[in-house]
Protein backbone atom coordinates (compact mmCIF):
# COMPACT_ATOMS: atom_id res chain seq x y z
CA UNK A 1 0.00 0.00 0.00
CA UNK A 2 1.62 3.46 -0.94
CA UNK A 3 2.55 5.94 2.06
CA UNK A 4 1.96 8.86 0.39
CA UNK A 5 -1.45 10.42 0.96
CA UNK A 6 -3.24 13.54 0.71
CA UNK A 7 -3.34 15.34 3.95
CA UNK A 8 -7.38 15.99 3.86
CA UNK A 9 -7.67 12.21 3.34
CA UNK A 10 -10.63 11.01 5.47
CA UNK A 11 -9.99 8.96 8.77
CA UNK A 12 -11.38 5.52 9.83
CA UNK A 13 -10.97 4.52 13.35
CA UNK A 14 -11.52 0.38 13.75
CA UNK A 15 -11.43 -1.11 16.88
CA UNK A 16 -11.00 -5.13 16.74
CA UNK A 17 -8.89 -4.38 13.84
CA UNK A 18 -5.98 -6.91 14.43
CA UNK A 19 -7.36 -9.94 12.26
CA UNK A 20 -10.82 -10.75 10.85
CA UNK A 21 -13.56 -8.52 9.70
CA UNK A 22 -11.37 -5.57 11.41
CA UNK A 23 -8.87 -6.52 9.40
CA UNK A 24 -10.14 -6.99 6.01
CA UNK A 25 -12.11 -3.68 6.80
CA UNK A 26 -8.99 -1.69 7.48
CA UNK A 27 -7.36 -2.89 4.18
CA UNK A 28 -10.46 -2.36 2.17
CA UNK A 29 -10.70 1.61 3.71
CA UNK A 30 -7.19 2.03 2.99
CA UNK A 31 -7.85 0.91 -0.71
CA UNK A 32 -10.54 3.58 -0.48
CA UNK A 33 -8.19 6.47 0.39
CA UNK A 34 -8.93 6.36 3.92
CA UNK A 35 -5.79 6.96 6.92
CA UNK A 36 -6.65 4.50 9.40
CA UNK A 37 -6.34 4.27 13.30
CA UNK A 38 -6.25 0.43 14.22
CA UNK A 39 -6.98 -0.38 17.29
CA UNK A 40 -7.26 -3.83 19.33
CA UNK A 41 -5.46 -5.73 22.10
CA UNK A 42 -2.53 -7.55 20.04
CA UNK A 43 -0.54 -5.04 19.34
CA UNK A 44 2.57 -7.36 17.76
CA UNK A 45 -0.29 -8.71 15.05
CA UNK A 46 -1.54 -4.44 14.87
CA UNK A 47 1.79 -3.28 14.38
CA UNK A 48 2.60 -5.35 11.15
CA UNK A 49 -0.51 -4.40 9.50
CA UNK A 50 -0.05 -1.38 10.29
CA UNK A 51 3.22 -1.35 8.22
CA UNK A 52 1.08 -3.14 5.74
CA UNK A 53 -1.22 -0.52 5.03
CA UNK A 54 1.74 2.19 4.44
CA UNK A 55 3.45 3.02 7.67
CA UNK A 56 2.87 6.21 10.03
CA UNK A 57 1.78 8.25 7.05
CA UNK A 58 -1.14 6.07 6.58
CA UNK A 59 -1.97 3.89 9.44
CA UNK A 60 -1.57 4.03 13.13
CA UNK A 61 -1.42 0.93 15.83
CA UNK A 62 -3.17 1.90 18.78
CA UNK A 63 -3.25 -1.18 21.75
CA UNK A 64 -6.71 -0.93 22.89
CA UNK A 65 -8.81 -2.64 25.50
CA UNK A 66 -12.27 -1.72 24.16
CA UNK A 67 -13.70 -2.27 28.05
CA UNK A 68 -11.12 0.09 29.24
CA UNK A 69 -12.34 4.06 29.01
CA UNK A 70 -9.44 5.59 29.23
CA UNK A 71 -8.21 3.07 26.00
CA UNK A 72 -11.42 4.15 24.08
CA UNK A 73 -9.94 7.80 24.82
CA UNK A 74 -6.58 7.50 23.21
CA UNK A 75 -7.54 5.88 20.00
CA UNK A 76 -9.73 8.49 19.43
CA UNK A 77 -6.92 10.77 20.24
CA UNK A 78 -4.64 9.17 18.08
CA UNK A 79 -6.93 10.16 15.38
CA UNK A 80 -7.40 13.60 15.72
CA UNK A 81 -3.65 14.34 17.05
CA UNK A 82 -2.19 11.57 14.13
CA UNK A 83 -4.73 13.17 11.60
CA UNK A 84 -5.77 15.70 12.44
CA UNK A 85 -10.26 14.61 12.11
CA UNK A 86 -12.58 11.69 12.68
CA UNK A 87 -14.48 10.23 9.74
CA UNK A 88 -15.49 7.18 10.58
CA UNK A 89 -15.47 4.36 12.83
CA UNK A 90 -16.40 0.42 12.93
CA UNK A 91 -16.67 -0.78 16.76
CA UNK A 92 -15.84 -4.08 15.91
CA UNK A 93 -14.00 -5.62 18.81
CA UNK A 94 -15.83 -8.75 20.12
CA UNK A 95 -15.86 -12.70 20.92
CA UNK A 96 -18.33 -15.10 21.42
CA UNK A 97 -18.54 -18.34 23.55
CA UNK A 98 -19.99 -21.88 23.90
CA UNK A 99 -23.61 -22.15 23.74
CA UNK A 100 -26.06 -23.45 26.78
CA UNK A 101 -26.43 -20.93 30.08
CA UNK A 102 -24.29 -24.26 32.19
CA UNK A 103 -21.64 -24.15 29.82
CA UNK A 104 -18.41 -21.42 29.90
CA UNK A 105 -17.71 -19.82 33.23
CA UNK A 106 -19.21 -16.49 34.91
CA UNK A 107 -15.78 -15.21 34.63
CA UNK A 108 -15.86 -15.74 30.91
CA UNK A 109 -19.88 -14.61 30.47
CA UNK A 110 -18.36 -11.43 32.03
CA UNK A 111 -15.75 -10.68 29.68
CA UNK A 112 -17.83 -11.12 27.18
CA UNK A 113 -20.98 -9.08 28.00
CA UNK A 114 -18.15 -5.99 28.65
CA UNK A 115 -16.64 -6.55 25.35
CA UNK A 116 -19.62 -7.16 23.17
CA UNK A 117 -21.82 -4.56 24.90
CA UNK A 118 -19.85 -2.19 26.74
CA UNK A 119 -17.33 -1.82 24.71
CA UNK A 120 -18.99 -0.28 21.48
CA UNK A 121 -20.70 2.10 23.77
CA UNK A 122 -17.43 3.45 24.73
CA UNK A 123 -16.54 3.51 21.36
CA UNK A 124 -19.87 5.45 20.25
CA UNK A 125 -19.46 7.55 23.34
CA UNK A 126 -15.43 8.26 22.93
CA UNK A 127 -15.51 8.97 19.35
CA UNK A 128 -19.42 10.75 18.96
CA UNK A 129 -17.96 14.46 19.26
CA UNK A 130 -15.24 14.16 16.41
CA UNK A 131 -17.75 12.47 14.37
CA UNK A 132 -20.17 15.48 14.81
CA UNK A 133 -17.55 17.88 13.94
CA UNK A 134 -16.59 15.92 10.58
CA UNK A 135 -20.72 14.82 10.42
CA UNK A 136 -18.86 11.47 10.14
CA UNK A 137 -20.19 7.38 10.24
CA UNK A 138 -20.58 5.18 13.23
CA UNK A 139 -20.60 1.68 12.36
CA UNK A 140 -21.61 -1.43 14.63
CA UNK A 141 -20.32 -4.90 14.15
CA UNK A 142 -23.55 -6.76 15.36
CA UNK A 143 -24.52 -10.37 13.81
CA UNK A 144 -27.14 -12.28 12.48
CA UNK A 145 -27.58 -13.34 16.00
CA UNK A 146 -28.53 -10.22 16.76
CA UNK A 147 -31.50 -10.83 15.05
CA UNK A 148 -32.86 -14.18 15.74
CA UNK A 149 -31.77 -15.51 19.12
CA UNK A 150 -29.95 -19.29 19.06
CA UNK A 151 -30.32 -21.62 21.78
CA UNK A 152 -28.46 -21.30 25.10
CA UNK A 153 -26.33 -18.69 23.53
CA UNK A 154 -25.42 -15.51 25.59
CA UNK A 155 -23.28 -14.03 22.97
CA UNK A 156 -26.69 -13.96 20.93
CA UNK A 157 -28.22 -11.63 23.90
CA UNK A 158 -24.92 -9.40 23.62
CA UNK A 159 -25.52 -9.14 19.56
CA UNK A 160 -28.96 -8.43 20.10
CA UNK A 161 -28.27 -5.23 22.62
CA UNK A 162 -25.43 -3.78 20.18
CA UNK A 163 -28.20 -3.77 17.13
CA UNK A 164 -30.72 -2.21 19.73
CA UNK A 165 -27.85 0.18 20.32
CA UNK A 166 -26.82 0.92 16.20
CA UNK A 167 -30.68 2.11 16.72
CA UNK A 168 -30.42 3.83 19.83
CA UNK A 169 -27.66 6.01 18.58
CA UNK A 170 -29.35 6.84 15.17
CA UNK A 171 -32.49 8.52 17.16
CA UNK A 172 -29.77 10.27 19.36
CA UNK A 173 -27.98 11.35 16.63
CA UNK A 174 -30.60 12.50 14.31
CA UNK A 175 -30.17 15.89 13.06
CA UNK A 176 -26.40 16.00 13.64
CA UNK A 177 -25.22 14.55 10.19
CA UNK A 178 -24.00 11.76 11.63
CA UNK A 179 -24.76 8.12 9.86
CA UNK A 180 -24.87 5.37 11.79
CA UNK A 181 -24.72 1.63 10.42
CA UNK A 182 -25.41 -2.14 11.77
CA UNK A 183 -23.50 -4.69 10.39
CA UNK A 184 -25.05 -8.05 10.71
CA UNK A 185 -22.77 -10.64 9.77
CA UNK A 186 -23.69 -14.73 9.34
CA UNK A 187 -21.08 -17.34 9.66
CA UNK A 188 -17.82 -15.75 8.77
CA UNK A 189 -14.77 -18.14 8.26
CA UNK A 190 -12.74 -16.25 11.13
CA UNK A 191 -10.62 -16.63 14.23
CA UNK A 192 -13.85 -16.40 16.07
CA UNK A 193 -14.59 -20.16 15.45
CA UNK A 194 -12.22 -22.94 17.00
CA UNK A 195 -13.13 -24.89 13.96
CA UNK A 196 -13.36 -23.74 10.45
CA UNK A 197 -16.52 -23.24 8.88
CA UNK A 198 -17.76 -24.41 5.83
CA UNK A 199 -19.94 -22.35 3.39
CA UNK A 200 -18.63 -19.55 5.44
CA UNK A 201 -18.50 -15.75 4.22
CA UNK A 202 -14.84 -14.32 4.21
CA UNK A 203 -13.94 -11.58 6.22
CA UNK A 204 -13.36 -9.29 3.05
CA UNK A 205 -17.63 -10.22 1.97
CA UNK A 206 -18.43 -7.95 5.40
CA UNK A 207 -15.75 -5.43 4.78
CA UNK A 208 -17.14 -4.89 1.33
CA UNK A 209 -20.75 -4.24 3.20
CA UNK A 210 -18.91 -2.07 5.52
CA UNK A 211 -17.20 -0.06 2.59
CA UNK A 212 -20.59 -0.09 0.55
CA UNK A 213 -22.49 1.91 3.38
CA UNK A 214 -19.97 4.50 4.65
CA UNK A 215 -19.57 5.43 0.00
CA UNK A 216 -23.31 6.60 0.11
CA UNK A 217 -23.64 10.13 -0.16
CA UNK A 218 -24.45 12.32 2.94
CA UNK A 219 -28.07 11.96 3.04
CA UNK A 220 -28.31 8.30 2.66
CA UNK A 221 -28.12 6.28 5.90
CA UNK A 222 -27.85 2.69 5.51
CA UNK A 223 -29.09 1.77 9.20
CA UNK A 224 -28.66 -2.00 8.88
CA UNK A 225 -26.82 -4.61 6.69
CA UNK A 226 -27.82 -7.82 7.15
CA UNK A 227 -25.62 -10.52 5.22
CA UNK A 228 -25.16 -14.04 5.34
CA UNK A 229 -23.58 -16.64 3.44
CA UNK A 230 -26.39 -18.04 0.66
CA UNK A 231 -26.57 -21.33 2.43
CA UNK A 232 -26.80 -20.65 6.00
CA UNK A 233 -30.22 -22.08 7.21
CA UNK A 234 -31.05 -19.22 10.12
Amino acid sequence: MPSDVPADAPVFLITGASSGIGAATAHAAAGAGYRLVLAARSAERLEQLARELGGDQRARAVPCDVTEWDDQQTAVSAALDGFGRLDAVLANAGFGGERGFLASTPEHWRDMVLTNVYGPALTARAAIPALRQSRGHLLLTSSAAGRRALPGSLYSATKHAVTAMGEALRQDLNGTGVRVTVIEPGMVDTPFFDQRPQNALQPDDVARAVMFAVSQPPHVDVNEILVRPTAQPF
